[in-house]
């Protein structure tokens, strides 16, 4: 496509035929003429009235003065939109006694969960079902049942398991514990692999 064309498509072809009636609309609020627009930003009265009427196509070179000479973010003259907030607000899930964080938004697929477990005594349920789990402790000591295994993972020991096998995680009496659960369904496996110590 020449410089001189406007695609009228979809995608960043949309978002570039929108400069031009946005350029229109600043320069007019800001008081300012063709002319002395050119004289701030030494780009040619015709060249800019062919960028607001969309006969000439944007680049970054006819942008960026333009954008100084009216003291405004680049973003603002493609209209691009402000980046979301990445962070992961949920709210915290109490379920027989342990609280879960969700880590994870997206239904489906693997899901992670931080999770604290109180001090407390029960007796093991184990138990299976389909997937794959990997549990890594942040801090306390986490009880792990694992088919013939019992064993006890302190902080930064980390464990996986395919769920079918029947397990059981849960406190050792011994004092609270946290720890990162991330869980795939359909033996769904994670690409971290730790090998827990053994009590």
């Amino acid at each position: 496509m020449s410089d001189d064309t406007q695609d009228t498509g979809t995608g960043t072809d949309a978002v570039l035929a929108e400069v031009g009636p946005r350029l229109r609309r600043l320069r007019k609020d800001r008081g300012a003429t063709l002319a002395g627009l050119s004289e701030v930003t030494g780009i040619s009265v015709s060249t800019l009235s062919r960028l607001e009427s969309g006969l000439r196509r944007p680049s970054l070179e006819l942008l960026l003065p333009i954008a100084r000479a009216h003291q405004v973010p680049l973003d603002e003259l493609v209209g691009a939109q402000p980046v979301g907030d990445p962070r992961v607000r949920a709210e915290p899930i109490v379920r027989d006694g342990r609280t879960h964080w969700p880590l994870t938004r997206q239904p489906g697929g693997l899901q992670a969960f931080k999770v604290l477990e109180p001090q407390r005594t029960i007796e093991p349920d184990l138990r299976t079902h389909e997937g794959y789990e990997w549990v890594y402790v942040l801090a306390g000591r986490l009880r792990l049942m694992l088919g013939e295994h019992d064993m006890v993972l302190g902080a930064g020991e980390a464990a996986e398991f395919d769920t079918r096998v029947p397990h059981w995680f849960g406190s050792t009496g011994q004092g609270p514990v946290e720890f990162l659960s991330l869980f795939g369904p359909q033996g769904e496996r994670m690409h971290v692999r730790a090998r827990p110590r053994r009590t």
